[in-house]
């Protein structure tokens, strides 16, 4: 067995892993080609797929609408026998539908979906836009796996 196999996440791993964090990195392809790398807070759905809102007019939204393609990194670890991470590999979707930008909103800050709350939330949902990307590929890495032998 390689070493790539013996510390690689098993898709529940990387599920719970995606779970515990906060934000996510995501790179898409900036002007240039330079990749653009952006730390988000993010929604992930049960069919794994990630939603992440953001303003219309970023960066971030004009490389998509340029090109789709999209990476995401979670990460963690302070030592080397501690690393753990998830890069998924995948298109973006950038959506413009005011209610899906309120909903997800309301999603991601764990708020209630009140009347008053999705008030609120309208003020600056116009501003914004859904994010989905749809993994295609997954690669994981957990180094604790390795049992501190390299």
């Amino acid at each position: 067995m390689s070493r790539r196999d013996q510390i690689q996440m098993t898709d529940e791993e990387v599920r719970r892993f995606i779970e515990a964090s906060k934000t996510i990195i995501l790179t898409t392809n900036g002007p240039g080609g330079y990749p653009h790398p952006m730390p988000m807070w993010f929604l992930r759905a049960d069919d794994g797929s990630i939603s992440i809102t953001t303003y219309k007019s970023s960066q971030k939204v004009q490389n998509l609408r340029r090109d789709p393609r999209v990476s995401l990194l979670v990460e963690s670890g302070d030592e080397y026998s501690e690393l753990k991470g998830v890069v998924l590999y995948a298109n973006a979707e950038v959506i413009d539908d005011f209610e899906t930008v309120v909903d997800t909103l309301i999603a991601a800050s764990g708020q209630r979906n009140e009347p008053e709350i999705r008030e609120a939330l309208k003020k600056t949902a116009s501003k914004r836009v859904v994010i989905r990307i749809k993994p295609e590929r997954v690669v994981s890495w957990d180094h604790s796996k390795l049992g501190g032998t390299y």
